[in-house]
């Protein structure tokens, strides 16, 4: 079900009041259909987007200004993870089954037959980004792995890419509903009011969110002051710090510092991963070595704004300077690399904190392995943390140490690479503590984000006819 909407306005309240008693009623048909039907579902609707590609492709461009190759690249993806989530479905990976037989001998007495597995948590909302207008938009991560455990999706549009979202909608809304599932297995919303009378709402269970730390955390706060609180997964902000060893800045310091500037500006820094943060052992070689391009176009005059003020608040620091400000773009967007030393950061861990979101990266100098580790302790919670190190790894002691530090803040760690790039797999953990997200037992990328919308339940000596499918053998 998709809702038509006032632009100005957004979703009417009798509109959005249609689409969550429709998520509300298909929630337990949607429930007991198989993992096969709900494969068959996913697959339909990523067939739908791939088929629509060249209108999708196009449209996505005008409204966000990305380039196509991107987008192409980025819906291929879309539809690659939503494939993912059906091969999960249909192999079992993806529904868990735990069974502890009857035991009379049992070590604190007699045990009865217990039976263990998930159940879908109900009716998801999902904030859609603004920078991924495929992979974390209507069908993103959050919806095809929600739609995967048997949730209905109510997707909040981003204001961003309005069009581009409708017509996502209307294609997955009517490749579901081809596919078998139940009518409110799926619909679009529009507008602030809308979406927070949504997070309000009882007949919403859980929700999903990808964006700033200010709105994130207002969200969050939303759900948690609910009569009956609900689980919001945010991904808020992260500013990925990379730590460049003395080893590997004498190895390939030039080569390391033009690595940090492509990942830095990719996508004009409008990535959640771009490496916001690199600490180094020479700050005065790391600057000198840097040279900054021309940024692309930013997504949209508020994320232009926001990121103008974002990188003056990080000038405005105690102790930050201004090494080297690129070329400006067309929109008067340039990159900038700023430059603080450990214990001007030491002093002030707030710069750790700001996240400029946009072409600008913070450069600190340590003096010393113990300044080092001490900046990683007051490091805030990440989504990805990487270290540059030596080639060899038993030459480089510090760089072994780093990993292991950085996994107490991070969800990611990078090795001799850089973290723009999240590859959709099983294995993959995309989310961190505290701010990066607000469940850093979660992930947004990866089958396993599917956790995210199911709820454990054990089954004692109940008989075969009353369990789920997968407890029954």
């Amino acid at each position: 079900m998709q809702t038509t909407a006032d632009t100005a306005t957004g979703t009417t309240a009798a509109d959005l009041e249609a689409v969550l008693a429709a998520a509300h009623a298909a929630r337990r048909p949607l429930a007991r259909t198989s993992p096969t039907d709900r494969a068959a579902a996913l697959e339909a609707a990523a067939d739908a987007l791939e088929g629509a590609r060249a209108e999708l492709v196009a449209l996505a461009a005008a409204e966000t200004h990305l380039p196509v190759a991107r987008l192409e690249g980025e819906l291929t993806r879309t539809a690659f993870q939503a494939r993912l989530f059906a091969a999960g479905l249909r192999d079992g990976s993806l529904v868990p089954a735990r069974v502890d037989p009857a035991d009379p001998g049992w070590g604190t007495g007699p045990r009865p037959d217990l039976r263990r597995t998930v159940v879908p948590i109900g009716p998801v909302l999902v904030f859609a980004a603004s920078n991924f207008p495929f992979a974390f938009s209507v069908l993103g991560g959050d919806s095809a792995s929600a739609l995967a455990a048997g949730c209905p999706v109510v997707v909040k549009a981003h204001p961003g890419h309005p069009q581009l979202s409708r017509l996502t909608a209307r294609l997955v809304t009517g490749a579901l509903t081809g596919a078998g599932l139940p009518a409110g297995a799926f619909a679009l919303v529009e507008g602030v009011e809308a979406s927070l009378a949504a997070l309000r709402d009882p007949r919403v269970r859980a929700a999903g969110f990808t964006g700033s730390l200010r709105g994130g955390r207002a969200l969050f706060d939303v759900a948690a002051a609910r009569p009956d609180p609900i689980p919001f997964h945010g991904e808020l902000g992260s500013v990925n710090p990379v730590v460049v060893t003395p080893a590997a800045w004498a190895e390939r310091g030039t080569a390391i510092a033009d690595g940090w500037v492509g990942s830095l500006t990719l996508g004009s820094g409008q990535f959640c991963t771009n490496p916001g943060v690199v600490l180094v052992p020479d700050a005065a070689a790391f600057t000198a070595a840097v040279d900054l391009p021309v940024p692309g176009p930013m997504l949209n005059p508020a994320i232009a704004r926001g990121y103008e003020e974002s990188a003056r608040e990080l000038r405005e620091q105690p102790g930050v300077g201004v090494a080297a400000t690129g070329p400006a773009s067309a929109e008067g967007v340039a990159a900038q690399v700023l430059t603080a030393s450990a214990a001007d950061v030491l002093a002030n861990p707030r710069t750790l904190h700001v996240e400029a979101f946009g072409p600008a990266g913070l450069v600190v100098g340590y003096s010393s392995p113990q300044e080092l580790r001490d900046l990683l302790e007051v490091l805030p919670g990440q989504l990805t943390g990487s270290v540059q190190a030596a080639a060899d790894p038993a030459d480089d002691d510090l760089a072994v140490e780093v990993a292991q530090l950085l996994a107490e803040k991070v969800g990611r760690v990078v090795w001799n690479d850089w973290p723009t790039g999240v590859t959709v797999s099983g294995a993959q953990q995309h989310g961190g503590p505290w701010p990066a997200t607000t469940t850093p037992t979660t992930t947004s990328v990866g089958t396993a984000a599917i956790e995210r919308w199911q709820r454990p339940v054990a089954f004692q000596a109940v008989p075969a006819a009353a369990l789920p499918e997968q407890l029954r053998s």
